[in-house]
């Protein structure tokens, strides 16, 4: 009987551990998961779930990634080949992927790894160097982390995945760069230039600026297009011009900016001249139609001791390069627009070589968008455009300008106002302002936009609001040291965020600069239906300063009255069929170009037949449109916050996320920018006051150990209480 039993029991076990087994093989081969996280950070977004199923051409990912890797590099391999199979899960037949071993084994590099790791290389991806802590010893080890996407005769690469952040948001952004791509160039009418300006007179002074190998350049150049030709369906049209053999080339050489070395006449030892005077250009542009790009192909380097140094970029970057410069060309990324007239801060480096204050922003933006440059004063805001930028103006807008930037509004479009306050005024000569220790001074500026915005629901106002809670700054130790205040430097905390919009989920901190209040008049507000979010404020312990204006921090002092204080709203994103602001005025005419030598002569344009009576039916190509179509627009009073001093080159700071996920929700994009708030893991603590801060200290540190003690009495008395019911049993 006992025999039977136990062998029972055998065979039980035996199928518990088949079942355990056969569970864990499922696990294994089929794919399924739960998210539990709140923001789903480990599922698809319904943006990567859309572009996958609407592959038009087949899309081949191959991934090397080198296995047995430490934690937590094991761990990201894994997420990759988890989200892979779930975008194969939701796209159509178009779409695969494969991981490639290109590990050694047990120190030898197998045939088959080999080949691997040259096709790895072939696509430019190269092992990249890690650390691993074993046995308490630091070692470095060389690791493949990398993929290549291939759609149709198109290439991209995401060369070293070293983390899950933002993961998603690459790839499927690179999907749909790429299907982009194919229409883009498919439907090309004309060819893309790719023009190298190579003046043969550099090749004379090159010695003398330690490039010797620059006569090799422009053979490289045109193997390295012929090259990119096959992937780009042999739209890309190669010529090399000289400028040394045609002086008419300076016009074009200025236009696109290409660099320009200028010498002296330099003689040599015998005191003969040995290399006349001369300059020379080098630098290709990539040209479609008006648009273009400037690729330098020398580095100008200031170093100190050893002066201007010159140095040829590598030429293994140069393929890579020109193919960005052509999907810039070519606009295979949504348009955006951002004005570039009327004082507003410049976008990129100018001509002088100046850093741009926005090079962070337009990094950034470029990564998404197709950026085009607006003149309002030479001409309108190009079509295709559905996003317009105007970030910190100094001049004032025209009745006509305004007319412009409100039609492009009623038209259903959306508008960005970054607005400042004052215009700021340097002392003459710095000299004197440190003497003096003069500040500079600050003048309301009023260029037209605030009446406008007006008429759309919202007031900004001359001023400043300081807040207590913002960032501190270190002194150095030659001013005491310690922190200092930096009280127009507000700190946006995460109650002070406006969480319910979609696009703001996950943003818990910001940081801003210099800006002034927005207002939103409820009243037209609701009079024309729109509706208005404030998307961050100050803190309550906010109060503004007008009038006068210093801000020097080691003057700023909060106000004595608590009844100065009071909370801001800082940005306001307004949505809806807004009223033109022409809608009771006369429609301005187009101002008269005066030319030299010509007499003045008024240029007939169709919206100078427009009368006053604006229910006047207009045909032709352009009307004016009195209500328009469903738009957005958002404003906020500084445009500091496009700035390089706030936005961080990788994008993965919360101020960088704001600002994108903000130009998605502009441009109809909210998928994407929830897409990139999964990735943003800045979650600070909330705060609590000294009290409980205390409480929970000495709980942790007297209270844990006393519950310990007392549950412990607890267990002892019913042990003994227990013990004595069972003695008393027997005793009867």
């Amino acid at each position: 009987m006992n025999k039977k039993r136990n062998s029972g029991k055998y065979l039980k076990f035996i199928v518990y551990i088949v079942i355990v087994i056969l569970i864990n093989v499922a696990g294994i081969t089929l794919f399924s998961r739960a998210d539990l996280t709140s923001e789903n950070i480990y599922s698809l977004s319904e943006a990567s779930k859309e572009v996958v199923a609407t592959l038009s051409e087949p899309l081949t990912i191959n991934v090397f990634f080198t296995g047995d890797l430490p934690a937590p590099h094991n761990n990201t391999r894994r997420y990759l080949h988890d989200m892979l199979e779930e975008y194969s899960i939701h796209s159509n037949d178009y779409f695969n992927y494969r991981f490639y071993d290109v590990s050694v084994k047990e120190g030898d590099l197998s045939e088959k790894a080999v080949r691997n790791q040259e096709l790895a290389h072939s696509y430019g991806i190269y092992p990249v160097q890690i650390r691993n802590i074993e046995q308490d010893e630091v070692q470095f080890k060389k690791a493949y982390m990398g993929m290549a996407m291939i759609h149709g005769d198109i290439t991209d690469k995401i060369p070293s995945i070293t983390s899950t952040d933002g993961l998603e948001y690459q790839i499927t952004s690179k999907i749909e760069k790429m299907n982009n791509k194919i229409s883009a160039l498919l439907n090309l009418e004309d060819q893309i230039n790719v023009r190298l300006y190579y003046s043969t007179s550099i090749e004379e002074i090159a010695p003398k600026l330690r490039i010797e190998k620059l006569p090799q350049i422009p053979e490289k150049i045109k193997s390295i297009v012929e090259k990119l030709n096959d992937k780009y369906y042999s739209r890309l049209e190669f010529q090399t011009r000289n400028s040394t053999d045609n002086p008419l080339l300076e016009k074009e050489i200025s236009e696109y900016n290409v660099m320009t070395l200028k010498w002296p006449a330099m003689k040599n030892k015998s005191g003969d001249i040995a290399i006349e005077k001369g300059h020379g250009s080098i630098g290709i542009v990539v040209l479609n139609k008006e648009k273009f790009e400037t690729i330098e192909l020398i580095n100008v380097m200031n170093l100190p001791l050893f002066g201007t140094q010159y140095q040829l970029v590598d030429i293994n970057t140069i393929e890579e390069t020109i193919g960005e410069a052509i999907d810039d060309v070519i606009d295979i990324n949504k348009k955006i627009g951002y004005l570039t007239d009327h004082g507003t801060t410049p976008l990129r480096t100018d001509k002088a070589n100046r850093t741009s204050a926005f090079d962070n922003f337009n990094s950034l933006l470029s990564r998404s968008y197709s950026i085009s440059e607006v003149t309002l004063k030479e001409d309108g805001i190009p079509d295709g455009i559905d996003c317009l930028i105007i970030a910190g103006p100094k001049e004032e807008f025209t009745d006509y300008e305004l007319f412009k930037i409100d039609q492009f509004l009623m038209r259903g479009k959306s508008i960005a106002f970054f607005l400042d306050p004052f215009k700021q005024i340097m002392p003459a000569g710095q000299q004197m302002q440190a003497m003096y220790n003069r500040e500079p001074s600050y003048i309301p500026l009023n260029t037209g936009l605030e009446r406008l915005i007006l008429n759309y629901g919202v007031q900004t106002s001359a001023s400043y609001i300081l807040d207590e809670q913002c960032y501190e700054q270190r002194m150095s130790q030659m001013y005491g040291g310690g922190k200092q205040s930096v009280y127009f430097a507000p700190l946006i905390k995460s109650k002070s965020i406006n969480d319910k919009m979609e696009f703001m989920k996950n943003i818990k901190g910001l940081i801003t600069l210099k800006t002034s209040s927005v207002k939103p008049l409820e009243d037209k507000l609701q009079g024309n239906g729109l509706l208005a979010n404030v998307l961050f404020s100050s803190s309550e312990r906010a109060w503004e300063m007008s009038g006068r204006i210093s801000l020097n921090p080691m003057m700023l002092r909060p106000p004595v009255n608590p009844s100065e204080f009071q909370s801001y709203a800082l940005s306001l994103l307004v949505e809806g069929e807004f009223p033109s602001y022409f809608k009771e005025r006369e429609i301005p005419e187009k101002p008269a170009i005066e030319k030299e030598g010509e007499e003045k002569e008024e240029e007939p344009t169709i919206e100078s037949e427009i009368k006053v009576n604006v229910s006047t039916e207009i045909t032709g190509e352009k009307r004016f449109i009195p209500n328009g179509k469903p738009g957005k627009i958002f404003v906020t009073g500084t445009f500091e916050l496009l700035s390089n001093s706030i936005l961080d080159e990788t994008g993965q700071a919360p101020s960088s996320t704001f600002i994108m996920n903000l130009i998605d929700k502009l441009n109809g994009r909210e998928a994407y920018a929830s897409m990139r708030s999964k990735s943003q893991r800045f979650n600070p603590l909330d705060e609590t006051s000294p009290g409980t801060r205390a409480f929970v200290k000495t709980f942790n540190i007297a209270g844990l150990p006393v519950i310990v003690i007392i549950f412990g009495i607890i267990i002892w008395m019913r042990r003994e209480s227990r013990k004595r019911a069972i003695q008393r049993m027997f005793e009867k």
